[in-house]
């Protein structure tokens, strides 16, 4: 399990985002809000399809990948600003911290999840990620 996850508050805005999953080299961020309570999570592919334009705004834009590139510009540029509220799922699926590994394998396969906060009520203990299942395997088998 990762003790200390990559986390962002309520609030932040898109491009914050963005730069901790870029810097953070990991896809889900953990949503607290302001009293660092667990909310949800929020990946890079809720932040893509944020300012991905839609198939009928890339043919408008022209068609072609580089007209298509230029509108995800634009739209990433004008959303940048907003806050990632909209884009947190509330409802992720979540660990307890007693769950066994199993568990986390059998959910992460069946629902092709990268990465599951290990939540307490509304704390936050960590996260566990496929490499955790994998590493698991390795040096318990």
């Amino acid at each position: 399990m990762t003790r200390y996850p990559a986390c962002i508050h309520l609030g932040a805005d898109i491009r914050r985002a963005a730069e901790l999953v870029s810097v953070s080299q990991i896809s889900e961020l953990m949503v607290l809000d302001h009293d660092d309570a667990f909310v949800g999570a929020l990946s890079e592919g809720d932040l893509i399809r944020a300012v991905l334009p839609s198939y009928d705004e890339a043919l408008r834009a022209g068609g072609s990948l580089h007209d298509a590139f230029g509108d995800l510009s634009r739209k990433a540029r004008d959303l940048a600003d907003r806050p990632i509220d909209p884009l947190v799922v509330r409802d992720a699926i979540t660990l307890r911290p007693d769950d066994d590994v199993a568990r986390a394998a059998v959910v992460m396969t069946e629902k092709q999840i990268r990465r599951l906060p290990v939540v307490e009520g509304r704390t936050l203990h960590g996260t566990v990620a496929r490499s955790d299942i994998c590493r698991a395997v390795i040096y318990h088998a």
